[in-house]
């Protein structure tokens, strides 16, 4: 998970983005010692932090480590044992020798292959490295040990096809179905709120764009996971407000993602790898929007039913994204606005006559909904999500 070059967030650039993206829930595969099955789990996870701070993130809501750095060792593992955290972390010899281990549920893949490589001794860059290396590395890393999954990180060009950070692949796009074959949970990273290039600099639609492209490309039959934003990382003037991270996460969950990883490091106007847990104003934000999806686990990993549901918007340019769930008797709706702007939506097609309250999910507020259907509105970047028995 590298680090574009940043600078002050510059003009949003409008994106095409469907409201209603064809989310990837298919029936997806599961391992022995893989993440838990069960369908209450969500997997939220922190990017490359030391174990020391594991109870922390707990608190926090977040269940997984990605990344141990220079590991696992055994102290890094019996620390994240101790704290009750998971962890997805490369197949060395300890890893190899903690098979049967229940915290280590995956390995990882490396970062950021599709990617230009640095070439020795300082010496610039060259090409990607090969969807092809890529896959036989993963066909490796599998027969090692089959029983628990493999995590690939992308790059930005998943979401972007003009990031220069690919060399000589920038503008290939056809290489993500190949990278792709190369894991079991494919993620991708790209950090709109605080992007120096103007075409991506605040655009968080970025964010579900490079989602619905996984599961696109993928056919549906991988995991899709993503990473969000929540610090300044190299930017010295501008970072994500704790609305635009819930923004990223509810946009992520409602194209198809279904695993975020947070990154946590700063550099300016100093480093500091856990910077998350010195904001409390982001930290609290963090842990609520974390507990709430988790809390939504169950509905978020129910079939999807839309039915007929359409969305209208106000004005008529504007996207609002959303997923339709029917879970415990209740139809759910998440939904998200996908501009820098406010919207009206007007939902339509919720399948009763009628009128019905609608209960407008930790906004301590209703609606009332007619003849199936209802209006409310978005304030740029806002995210409502809505329950309606049934």
């Amino acid at each position: 998970m590298r680090f574009p070059l940043l600078a002050p967030c510059a003009a949003a650039a409008a994106l095409a983005i469907l409201p209603k993206p064809t989310a990837g829930d298919a029936a997806q595969p599961t391992w022995p010692n893989g993440p838990a099955s069960d369908p209450a789990f969500f997997p939220i996870a922190v990017w490359l932090q030391s174990p020391a701070n594991a109870s922390r993130y707990r608190a926090a809501g977040i269940n997984t480590y990605v990344g141990l750095w220079r590991g696992p060792t055994e102290e890094q593992l019996a620390s994240l044992k101790a704290a009750g955290m998971r962890v997805i972390c490369d197949q060395n010899a300890v890893g190899l020798a903690h098979r049967n281990d229940p915290t280590i549920i995956g390995w990882m893949h490396g970062d950021e292959p599709d990617n230009a490589q640095a070439l020795p001794d300082g010496k610039g860059y060259g090409p990607p490295i090969p969807p092809e290396r890529i896959i036989a590395d993963y066909q490796r890393i599998q027969a090692a040990d089959p029983t628990r999954p493999v995590l690939l990180n992308l790059g930005q060009g998943v979401a972007w096809d003009g990031w220069h950070g690919r060399g000589v692949r920038t503008n290939h796009p056809e290489d993500y179905p190949e990278y792709a074959r190369g894991g079991d949970i494919i993620s991708f990273d790209i950090y709109p709120a605080c992007h120096s290039h103007p075409e991506v600099a605040g655009n968080l639609s970025f964010v579900g764009r490079g989602v619905a492209r996984l599961v696109d490309w993928t056919g549906g039959g991988k995991i899709i996971w993503n990473c969000i934003e929540c610090t300044r990382i190299q930017n010295p003037t501008t970072k994500a407000t704790p609305a635009q991270v819930r923004a990223e996460v509810w946009m992520s969950i409602i194209h198809g993602s279904r695993g975020l990883i947070y990154f946590v490091h700063e550099w300016e106007p100093r480093f500091r790898e856990a910077a998350l847990l010195d904001d409390p104003e982001m930290l609290a934000m963090v842990t609520g929007v974390n507990h709430q999806v988790t809390r939504l686990a169950p509905v978020i990993h129910a079939e999807p039913d839309a039915g007929n549901i359409t969305v209208e918007t106000t004005p008529a340019e504007a996207a609002v994204a959303w997923m339709a769930r029917r879970h415990a008797g209740r139809l759910h709706l998440f939904a998200v606005g996908m501009q820098n702007g406010p919207v009206e939506a007007r939902f339509t097609g919720l399948g009763f006559s009628g009128t019905k309250d609608v209960e407008v999910i930790d906004e301590s507020r209703t609606l009332s909904a007619r003849d199936g259907r209802f209006t409310d509105r978005f304030a740029p970047w806002e995210v409502h999500l809505y329950r309606i028995p049934e």
